[in-house]
């Protein structure tokens, strides 16, 4: 994302969106343009007026699925249009698949109508469905068998992208923490931040097991733009932590943060089962692209847990973004 580079980017106010409109205002990069399709652009702003008149940064109205095509030529495409809703996923699931799916055939359709010559699209490692017990990370060799809406419509967004002609790159994204992470949804991590900002007790709901890793924003950020300059066309590629670590321990983490710590309650008790796990294997990344973790969990959590505290934390803001 650099030199004379114009970038359309959707799903640039979610999650994602804000990392990278954060990371361009900390380094005060004035060079190239990126342009923010979003639903509601004003009420966007109005939430986060920190964002508001970044250099080289404008903002294009309009739904995913069936948004106006932009004037200006385009050298990229960074389609992160995401319902990150499992509110969304149990009750509408069709909707949930038109976003990411009908999504995709627009963002397809606009590359293919102005010639733009690179996509990346963000998936998510849902494509794969459960992780066996036996293994330990995902690769991206391993089969896809996607169990929610939300990661079979990833699948397919795939495959249309991989059939379109576009030249498109692929990021199967795992878990992330960050300081634009929800609070207020179901995210293990940003409930645990949560519980400690407020001073209550967390509570893990289950038995505190499942296996996670979680991705620096900042990480995830060097990351997509190292993907979407120099990832190989038609090729797929795993983001996120390979540092696992148990749902039980991730809260402790958390309530390390205050002082005196939080407590912490497991209101689960074992199966008898493996512990789920969810956790990528990121070697191609590694040693095709030269990526790597740089922020521990803790540091991550930590700057996490202090962009709240510092700003002004408060509970509406915390629900999920539309993007």
């Amino acid at each position: 994302m650099s030199g004379a580079a114009r970038i359309l980017i959707t799903g640039g106010t979610g999650f994602f969106g804000k990392s990278l409109l954060a990371a361009r205002k900390r380094e005060a990069v004035s060079e190239g343009e990126l342009v923010i399709l979003s639903r509601d652009p004003e009420g966007f702003l109005c939430r986060f007026p920190a964002f508001a008149g970044l250099p080289g940064v404008s903002f294009a109205a309009g739904d995913v699925r069936d948004f106006p095509f932009p004037d200006e030529e385009f050298s990229a495409v960074l389609h992160a249009a995401t319902p990150a809703s499992a509110r969304l996923e149990a009750e509408n699931p069709a909707e949930m698949r038109s976003i990411i799916v009908d999504g995709t055939k627009r963002v397809l359709d606009f590359c293919r109508s102005r010639k733009v010559p690179r996509l990346l699209l963000t998936s998510s490692g849902a494509v794969y469905g459960p992780q066996e017990p036996e293994c330990e990370r995902m690769a991206e060799t391993h089969p896809c068998r996607p169990v929610t809406a939300y990661g079979q419509g990833k699948l397919e967004a795939e495959r249309l992208c991989l059939d379109s002609g576009v030249e498109t790159v692929i990021a199967r994204c795992f878990a992330f923490v960050g300081p634009y992470l929800p609070l207020g949804i179901h995210f293990a991590a940003g409930n645990f931040l949560r519980d400690a900002l407020e001073n209550r007790p967390i509570a893990i709901r289950g038995d505190g097991r499942p296996l996670r890793s979680y991705l620096y924003a900042g990480d995830l950020v060097r990351w997509l733009r190292r993907l979407l300059e120099a990832g190989e066309p038609g090729r797929i590629y795993n983001v996120g932590s390979e540092n696992a670590v148990s749902i039980a321990e991730l809260a402790e983490r958390c309530a390390a943060l205050r002082t005196p710590p939080s407590a912490v309650t497991v209101l689960g008790h074992p199966d008898g089962l493996p512990a789920p796990r969810y956790l990528p294997d990121t070697a191609r990344a590694r040693r095709e692209l030269g990526l790597a973790e740089t922020v521990n969990l803790d540091e991550a959590l930590r700057l996490t847990f202090e962009f709240h505290r510092n700003n002004g934390y408060c509970m509406k803001n915390q629900q999920g973004e539309k993007s």
